[in-house]
């Protein structure tokens, strides 16, 4: 079976119709991953159209553009690209300013490390937890959330953010004294279980000053518009003061 990324005829007519040098973003907006990609976008000024899709019931030409069948992927001068560290990574390079990556060698490796931190540990131990079993069940009609998985997410967001404060009283961002994408990266995730009510703004002050200054940005500003029927977001979301 050939997986290579084809056209299919909804896309042959889109593209037709409009500029090839747009880049568009099938994405979820309650996904970490997406907004990890939104947030970079945004970060390079790149303007971008953002193509909701229901991954969870993949169309065929979804499917097409990628056979895992996963958000998000972004379509970009005639290319199809999937899996959000490394769509973020192809941006790096292909825009390098203002850049997301240092370039000293061990600097690079300690964002990485915190970009698998975040996409992998966090996910699992928390995202998963707290917003896939409260938000994404009911979207997706897959039954009620598991209390037990949602209280063992509860407990270990405590730990996360324990880490992030860790981190942050021993330098002025995640991985260094710049922001970078482990901040990005962070941020995604954290933004979408804050839309949610399930980070304790209290715990850490320090944790809170990063959030706030990077929240303020202007990268962050469609984020903070998202709203997903059913699930409207708390007062304190969008205000950049909490």
């Amino acid at each position: 079976m050939n997986f290579a990324p084809r056209r299919g005829i909804e896309d042959q007519t889109l593209h037709k119709k409009t500029d090839p040098r747009m880049i568009r973003l099938y994405h979820f907006p309650l996904s970490p991953f997406c907004r990890k990609v939104r947030l970079t976008l945004a970060e390079k000024r790149l303007e971008v159209e953002l193509i909701e899709e229901r991954y969870w019931e993949p169309s065929p030409d979804f499917l097409r553009r990628n056979p895992a069948g996963k958000v998000p992927v972004l379509r970009i001068e005639n290319k199809v690209l999937s899996e959000s560290q490394a769509i973020c990574e192809y941006l790096e390079e292909a825009y390098p300013n203002p850049s997301l990556m240092p370039r000293d060698i061990d600097m690079r490796f300690e964002v990485r490390r915190l970009c698998a931190w975040f996409d992998d540990k966090f996910h699992a131990e928390v995202t998963s937890k707290l917003l896939y079993e409260r938000v994404n069940k009911k979207i997706m009609a897959h039954g009620y959330p598991d209390s037990k998985a949602v209280k063992s997410g509860a407990g270990r967001i405590k730990y996360h953010l324990d880490y992030l404060g860790w981190l942050l009283d021993q330098r002025r961002w995640l991985a260094g004294d710049v922001m970078t994408l482990a901040d990005v990266t962070a941020a995604a995730h954290i933004s979408c279980l804050d839309y949610i009510s399930d980070v304790d703004w209290n715990r850490n002050a320090t944790v809170k000053d990063w959030y706030a200054k990077i929240k303020s940005r202007p990268s962050f500003r469609t984020l903070l518009a998202d709203q997903v029927p059913g699930f409207p977001p708390p007062a304190h979301y969008a205000d950049l003061d909490f």
